[in-house]
């Protein structure tokens, strides 16, 4: 939606004179200082430095020769006051965006442009979550709340070497706080808009002094049913239309750790979970798209006429445990990390988004898909030397086991003339198996005072297996439907090495440049979903890419600090997702796809009191395949939307269809460029505390949602402003404010179902009051 030049106008205005309770938009870490810089001017406190461990050891940001965002615990928390997930972070970071079509459930995250639009359950993503150390693979997993964060870091380009499984976009780590042996807690807690409340809190300390300590976290998130459904038919399957009828959720989250040091040199930390999530999945607005046109200002955000799906209810109940064991032997330090997650549940919904008769005629009806068991296990052992001397090195092994039956129902769809066959009714079954190992190591030589090499490798072995368990069946539920000469088992192999090379120089004790060259990998996938339209399964080979960035970091005064990087990646034969004649995801491989651009991070405080934070990326991404065609919009024999690209008509699994050549196109949900902004400014009162306002604002540029270009699937200037004020005691203990999150209530296009011109949109204006603490 392409908003006047006065709104933007007004919502900048507005982000220039909020000053932010929330450092947060640099990426840098806290603008709040984590340390006084004995640098400072007139005894000012300056930034702080910024820690990561980028690689697996504790570093400067400055020494670290990949290009990182940090956002800390107390900036995530400030943007999840409102009831977000880890969505939140999209926009905040440069270079990272993120979106959902399968509701809290199912986040799609993309780096530097490359990422997955598939919505399948046995999805692979070229983005790794990573929390506490364990790579959480499964879509369902990536999605476990992340609460009582330290802090979260963002690893731009592909990281073989180093972290759980080859990625060839970036990971997003999340480190929780781990137990002290001193006691303390925090909390935070909030209510707003639709009976909106937040609780993020934890407490811990030592049981036995230096030898047993322990840290409790909890999160609790509420909100109220606010979309309306309007429908005024007869439902097909109990629906209930009404007032607040969706859109709520209940998010109720627990996690205990347990640290063991029975010695100096040993250290076991034991932690397990549990989640137990209920809510609304995504809601999609049938016909907000008018063909020819971007505009979705006529769509009302809070009502929806469907007529299938229940109310769109979701529910996952998520369990997971992990034993991570250092021993230290002087000159090096052998880990162990075990970690086992288990989940099920269920996701349904009105996928075509609205009542047949409001979009000529029937539709694809309602769909569910559900994940009756998930296991994943990881064990990973490394050893990595200690010390801060000229050679620096790291070796180790990673094994990986996930195993989960996954069901998937549909209903309805396309009831063309004398097509019978597509009038499904039924429940798929698959067994899914992946199994990965790998072994990798890392070193790093500072040949001279300023100079340091780094080079990593790994080898990696990955499996995949699909299996049909149960096929669909006819009308009668007699005849097993699924093509005679398909596989109903299909096996693929992945085996490929991933390595980086990087050099880092020192110019001086506040700035370095750096340069890096990455190979990555993921492993071939295989899409099952077809099954329940009675079409073979999908797969793509592993896809491999080489990315080139070079960058610089510095910190020239306590009072201003700014990283930049330029990159330029090529992926071979890398995986897309687009649509079959059924309008169902399927998988293939184009021949590859290039992208370059910068990113740029700045935090300044130029006195005590006012802190700014700016951030933004610019990126240019293009798919490049002559013989590649992604099938279009479609309803019928009818296009819903106007296709840019070259048509060509085709016959997909005896139907007709519309394909259109792709060469050229941008990869989807790539924003052009992106911006965020943060600042915040404390007034003394008294000694007894400070009043502060804050506001903070993200941008995001022309982004295309499918894979073919059209004049209604993109999304173009999106906004959202959020603003704080309040009080803060002295000691900065204790904080109450008012808070609005996206305050001027921006309606964001966010995602499409393409064949319905139907909409997702982004969240709505949540107004409230907070309330934190900290207690050493």
């Amino acid at each position: 939606m392409r908003r006047s030049s006065k709104s933007i106008l007004l919502a900048g205005l507005a982000a220039g004179v909020a000053l932010s309770a929330l450092p947060a938009a640099a990426q840098t870490g806290s603008t709040t200082p984590a340390t006084t810089d004995a640098t400072s001017e007139a005894g000012d406190a300056g930034l702080g430095e910024v820690v990561v461990t980028a690689e697996r050891r504790t570093e400067n940001l400055r020494r670290v020769p990949v290009s990182v965002a940090v956002v800390n615990g107390d900036d995530l928390r400030t943007f999840q006051a409102g009831g977000e997930d880890a969505l939140a972070l999209a926009g905040r970071v440069p270079g990272l965006y993120a979106e959902t079509t399968t509701g809290r459930i199912f986040p799609r995250f993309y780096i530097r442009g490359l990422g997955n639009i598939d919505f399948y359950l046995g999805a692979s993503q070229p983005v790794s979550i990573i929390q506490d150390d364990v790579v959480l693979e499964h879509v369902v997993l990536k999605s476990n709340p992340v609460y009582d964060v330290a802090n979260v870091e963002v690893l731009r380009g592909p990281q073989g070497s180093l972290f759980g499984r080859n990625t060839t976009a970036g990971i997003i780590k999340f480190d929780t706080i781990r137990p002290g042996q001193t006691w303390s807690s925090r909390f935070n807690a909030s209510y707003g808009s639709y009976n909106t409340v937040t609780f993020d809190g934890g407490v811990g300390g030592p049981i036995v002094q230096d030898k047993i300590a322990v840290r409790l976290s909890g999160l609790y998130q509420h909100r109220d049913d606010w979309i309306d459904n309007s429908y005024t038919g007869v439902s097909r399957d109990g629906t209930r239309p009404g007032r607040d009828a969706m859109g709520g959720f209940d998010e109720r989250d627990a996690r205990l750790q347990v640290l063991l040091t029975p010695t100096e040199t040993l250290s076991v930390n034991l932690s397990g979970h549990v989640r137990s999530y209920e809510g609304t999945s995504t809601v999609f607005h049938r016909g907000a798209l008018i063909k020819g046109q971007n505009n979705i200002n006529l769509e009302p955000r809070d009502r929806v006429a469907l007529d299938e799906g229940a109310n769109n209810p979701q529910a996952y109940k998520t369990y997971g445990g992990s034993v991570n064991a250092a021993w230290d032997f002087g000159a090096a330090t052998l880990t162990s990390i075990t970690a086992y997650e288990t989940t099920s549940g269920y996701s349904r919904g009105d996928t075509d988004g609205g009542a047949a008769t409001n979009f000529g005629g029937a539709g694809y009806g309602e769909s569910m898909g559900r994940v009756r068991d998930l296991d994943q296990w990881t064990q990973e052992v490394r050893l990595a030397s200690n010390g801060d001397g000229a050679f620096k090195w790291q070796f180790g092994g990673f094994y990986f086991d996930s195993r989960d039956v996954t069901e998937f129902y549909q209903r309805g769809y396309f009831l063309l003339p004398g097509d019978a066959q597509r009038n499904v009714n039924n429940w798929v079954r698959l067994r899914n198996v992946n199994t990965s190992w790998a072994v990798f190591g890392q070193a790093s030589y500072r040949l001279a005072e300023r100079l340091t090499l780094t080079a990593g490798a790994r080898y990696t072995e990955d499996d995949k297996e699909t299996r049909l368990v149960r096929a669909g069946r006819n009308a009668a539920g007699t005849v097993d439907t699924f093509p005679a000469t398909a596989p109903r088992a299909v096996k693929l192999t992945g085996k490929e090495p991933s390595w980086d090379l990087s050099a880092l120089y020192e110019i001086d004790p506040t700035a370095s440049i750096y340069a890096r060259v990455a190979r990555g990998f993921r492993g071939p996938t295989i899409q099952g979903r077809s099954a329940v339209f009675n079409t073979p399964f999908s797969t793509a080979n592993s896809e491999t890419i080489m990315s080139y960035e070079a960058g610089v970091k510095t910190q020239p005064t306590s009072k201003l600090r700014l990283n930049a990087t330029a990159f330029t990646y090529r992926v071979n034969d890398i995986q897309l997702n687009g649509n079959d004649a059924n309008g169902n995801g399927t998988l293939f491989n184009a021949d590859h796809a290039n992208a370059y651009g910068v990113e740029a991070e700045m935090d300044w405080r130029p006195i005590r009191n006012i802190t700014f934070s700016l951030g933004g990326s610019a990126i240019h991404t293009e798919i490049k395949d002559k013989n590649v065609f992604a099938q279009v919009c479609q309803f019928g024999r009818d296009l819903t939307c106007t296709v840019l690209n070259q048509t060509v008509p085709a016959t997909i699994f005896g139907q007709p269809a519309t394909l259109a050549r792709i060469d050229g196109n941008p990869l989807p949900n790539a924003p052009r460029w992106q911006v965020d902004a943060a600042v915040r400014y404390d007034i003394p009162l008294s000694d007894r505390g400070n009043f502060f306002v804050a506001g903070d604002v993200n941008m995001q540029g022309y982004t295309n949602f499918v894979l073919y270009k059209t004049r209604e699937f993109f999304a173009d200037d999106n906004l959202e402003l959020g603003l704080k004020a309040g009080f803060t005691t002295a000691d900065g203990r204790y904080e109450i404010a008012a808070f609005a999150r996206n305050i001027t209530n921006e309606k964001n296009l966010k995602g499409v179902i393409e064949n319905y011109n139907a909409a997702v949109f982004n969240e709505p204006r949540i107004v409230g009051v907070s309330l934190s603490g900290k207690f050493d």
